[in-house]
């Protein structure tokens, strides 16, 4: 009984694993993790009318230097215009007043109204 068993045994040879194949699996998986990390982002900054080319979009945003950058978007044309604090600075008057209600709204109000 031993020889048959050992003579099966010789015959059947299981090839090796590759311990490296579990890495790719990794990487297939971050991939997607950063993806959706990514969406997620955008929707809780809400941010996905970038993405939608019926939309129009203005974003202003001011560094620590104070140089102010607006980003206008108008369907699928993007546009960047950088400004100094000179440039956004000037002389003029007051039209009224605007106000935000604690629904977030905001409501303006002309002045002498």
């Amino acid at each position: 009984m031993k020889l048959l068993t050992n003579s099966r045994m010789e015959g059947r040879q299981e090839p090796l694993e590759d311990p490296i194949s579990g890495v790719a699996n990794l990487f297939d998986v971050s991939v997607v993790l950063i993806v959706a990390m990514i969406f997620a982002l955008i929707s809780a900054l809400n941010m996905l009318d970038l993405f939608d080319p019926n939309t129009e979009v203005t974003v202003t945003k001011q560094n620590a230097n104070g140089q102010m950058e607006i980003i206008t978007k108008k369907g699928k044309e993007i546009k960047v215009k950088k400004l100094t604090p000179e440039e956004a600075s000037g002389k003029g008057e007051r039209l009224g007043t605007a106000y935000q209600l604690e629904d977030g709204q905001i409501i303006y109000v002309p002045e002498g109204e």
